[in-house]
């Protein structure tokens, strides 16, 4: 029987009550030694019930002043007494009993491998029309669309991501590595890593979860990570636009204002390699007409409404990014996380 490995799951909150349930309850289900799971929760200073629920399903709770998650996946991290991390938001929820041990038992295998990732998002119909929407296409933001780095199984293109890359069938996953041609978005929702590997490679206060990779590959030059062919459910913004909005504002004031303390090493910046796939997606944009064919062309291959979020979840994220590139030339800071929650 095989002898499995302490896994500590780190989960970032911040006024998350109204879907840490969920989240928690998925995990408790979990067909993995209970001892060997512990919960740690990041908080950044939850007002509501957050604190009092995750306490009850056994969590223990340290605080994270800095209140992002990037600093609450940190400060759990330092407490975590498992060999593996999974980094689990407060919005996902493990979608079968078996997801645990089916992430744990590659890594076993493939001592090479820093971590693992499912390949796609769980679509439920039961979900809102932007869950599902991000289910459909692979990810949360639209932009990496058009950029090809995604990381979970796009319906568009039916591949999990365009970046060159090596790649081994195992049957149940796909065993992977990365060099300098660059790297997916692999990270949060659902990734577990190496312990050791993560407080090996992070530095500061915030744990950017890409980037450990990116600093992996300009330290060794290559990185072997895991596919798993599961999926994760993602409850993203729970079909409220102006959410979806404020998101996209947090992406990229937060990420202007690391990158000018120089904390963040993975290159969002629309350099050389960037600069073809951005142009694409501003006369997207511009035109619409891509959007509308892009949102046919994924009700045809699934029918679901949702598809009919691309134009404007497009639209939206160039807003926010073209405002946040343009406020940030002035004024470099995070987004407040006043009255901040799910």
């Amino acid at each position: 029987m095989l002898d499995l490995p302490k896994v500590s799951i780190l989960i970032p909150t911040l006024n998350t009550a109204a879907v840490l349930e969920s989240c928690l309850k998925s995990i408790q289900m979990q067909d993995y030694p209970k001892d060997k799971i512990e919960i740690i929760l990041g908080d950044g200073g939850s007002t509501d019930d957050t604190v009092k629920l995750a306490s009850s399903y056994g969590a223990r709770i340290i605080p994270n002043p800095l209140k992002t998650g990037e600093a609450g996946k940190l400060v759990a991290l330092k407490q975590a007494t498992g060999e593996f991390c999974a980094l689990i938001d407060s919005d996902n929820i493990l979608p079968t009993s078996s997801w645990l041990r089916e992430m744990i038992v590659p890594l076993l295998k493939h001592p090479e491998a820093v971590g693992s990732e499912p390949w796609k998002y769980t679509w439920r119909k039961s979900d809102s029309f932007i869950t599902r929407y991000s289910a459909l296409i692979g990810m949360n933001d639209p932009l990496v669309h058009f950029l090809g780095n995604y990381d979970r199984v796009n319906l568009l293109t039916g591949k999990w991501t365009e970046v060159t890359h090596e790649e081994q069938d195992c049957g149940e996953y796909l065993l992977v590595a990365f060099d300098k041609h660059g790297i997916p978005t692999i990270g949060a929702n659902g990734t577990v890593f190496r312990t050791s590997f993560l407080l090996d490679n992070v530095s500061g206060n915030y744990l950017f979860d890409i980037d450990i990779l990116a600093k992996k590959i300009h330290k060794n030059g290559k990185v072997t990570f895991i596919k798993v062919k599961n999926g994760i459910v993602h409850t993203f913004c729970e079909g409220d636009i102006f959410k979806f909005s404020r998101k996209q504002r947090r992406r990229i004031k937060d990420f202007l204002y690391h990158q000018s303390l120089g904390e963040r090493d993975y290159d969002w910046d629309f350099s050389q390699s960037n600069l073809k796939g951005l142009l694409k997606f501003m006369a997207a944009c511009i035109t619409v007409v891509p959007l509308i064919y892009q949102s046919l062309k994924g009700f045809m291959r699934k029918p679901d409404i949702a598809w009919f979020f691309h134009p404007l979840a497009c639209e939206l994220t160039l807003w926010e990014y073209g405002i946040g590139r343009v406020k940030g030339f002035f004024k470099k800071s995070q987004l407040s996380r006043a009255n901040w929650g799910q």
